[in-house]
């Protein structure tokens, strides 16, 4: 089993780095401007469009950046690839999941998920700045982590029942029934998935690390699974990656362009009910 999430009492502070990944979806520009006020003190902000993807690309609506750039993003943020990180959001959100994989998939694999958000952590002692962080810059070389992205054409074959491997959505009961499709034009899913709503894997607003989720997800698919995580844009994706991964499954893929790449795609197959 591994261990991705860490609640702050379980960790020993000195000689980390932090990594600071509030958002909004709403508000592109929140995260940011509460980092600006206050961040805990040492952390880099990383921003979901600015440096977590590349919205240049038609890959679903938060498509991967390219090696380049990551590498580019890691090197400037003055990673070493043994470094210990600490990643936080404002607790109970998916945007410190999907930083975290993306250190996954880079190579940093001595990165952990904070339970805690930022206003808890602040509360419970640790220091908080506003200075901006600038560290020396690194000349890193990412050991890239092919097996946990699952492309385009995988899920594909997938579908066409070519992998062995199954597909879990990670969106609400709902919207993976197709009865309610508030982003995407057209409402469904990618035929054959199951589905596992994300929000389930918190409780009080923080991610839940309780024996009881591992129970539930292995209710839906076995812990022997090669399981491919997806939701409407790859980011609410990445909180269920994590939990699976701490929940002992081993081979978990993330289709990092999800629902909203699968449907534009010019043949368009979807399943409702």
């Amino acid at each position: 089993m591994s261990e991705v999430f860490k609640s702050i009492k379980d960790v020993d502070i000195h000689d980390v780095k932090w990594i600071d990944a509030r958002f909004s979806l709403q508000e592109s520009e929140a995260g940011r401007k509460k980092y600006k006020e206050g961040h805990i003190k040492g952390a880099l902000y990383w921003h979901l469009d600015d440096d977590l993807s590349d919205m240049t690309k038609k890959a679903g609506r938060h498509p991967l950046p390219d090696q380049e750039t990551l590498t580019t993003l890691f090197r400037k943020s003055g990673l070493e690839l043994d470094d210990r990180i600490l990643v936080y959001d404002d607790g109970g959100s998916p945007f410190a999941a999907r930083a975290w994989w993306i250190l996954q998939y880079g190579g940093f694999k001595n990165s952990f998920i904070l339970k805690e958000g930022f206003g808890e952590l602040a509360s419970m002692g640790v220091p908080v700045s506003k200075e901006v962080s600038a560290p020396e810059q690194s000349v890193v070389v990412p050991v890239w982590d092919e097996t946990i992205v699952a492309p385009r054409k995988f899920v594909e074959k997938t579908v066409e029942g070519e992998t062995g491997n199954v597909l879990l959505d990670a969106r609400s009961a709902e919207r993976y029934r197709g009865e309610v499709e508030p982003i995407d034009p057209i409402a469904g899913r990618i035929p054959g998935a199951l589905n596992f709503d994300w929000e389930q894997l918190k409780k009080d607003g923080s991610f839940n690390l309780d024996d009881d989720v591992g129970k539930q997800l292995s209710q839906v698919v076995k812990r022997d699974d090669e399981v491919i995580v997806y939701c409407g844009s790859g980011v609410t994706a990445a909180p269920l990656f994590a939990m699976l991964k701490q929940n002992g499954y081993e081979q978990v893929k993330l289709y990092v362009g999800s629902y909203s790449d699968w449907i534009s795609r010019e043949t368009i197959e979807v399943e409702k009910g």
